[in-house]
């Protein structure tokens, strides 16, 4: 008998410290937070809704649109040759040559619409033996400002 008021004893006890744990426990502070960072950053942040703007305060962004593709192949001199012949011919239409490992792709034009791609499609049939259309990202033309 004595030994079971013991365990009694003993339960209600560990029953009473669970209890009025959480009473006497924390388990986080409040504290404060201190942000250490470079001094420039708060100046790029500032200056992020000009940084893509160029000189004449138009965006800088691109637009859908397609470019003809008129090289594809792995030999850079080719590519080259490829961009010269057709600047030659077309010197104020723009040329993009882009390397993805192992290969060398040249594309010509910045073109809103498929049918304009396709008009100068129809124009390099005796120049290049293979080009197609892409439809791609374009820098748009800028846009001329006019003095009324």
């Amino acid at each position: 008998m004595k030994n079971a008021l013991f365990i009694i004893a003993k339960l209600s006890l560990v029953g009473c410290c669970i209890f009025f744990m959480p009473l006497f426990s924390s388990a986080q502070t409040r504290g404060k937070v201190e942000v250490v960072k470079d001094p420039l950053i708060d100046t790029l942040i500032a200056r992020r809704p000009f940084l893509g703007k160029n000189l004449g305060g138009e965006a800088a962004a691109s637009s859908n649109g397609y470019r003809l593709q008129i090289y594809f192949g792995s030999n850079r001199q080719a590519a080259y040759n490829a961009q010269a012949k057709f600047t030659e011919e077309y010197p104020e239409t723009p040329t993009y040559i882009t390397y993805i490992e192992p290969n060398f792709k040249v594309q010509v034009g910045d073109f809103r619409t498929r049918l304009e791609a396709q008009k100068l499609q129809s124009e390099l049939k005796d120049m290049f033996s293979s080009f197609f259309i892409i439809p791609t990202k374009i820098n748009p033309p800028k846009s001329e400002a006019s003095n009324d």
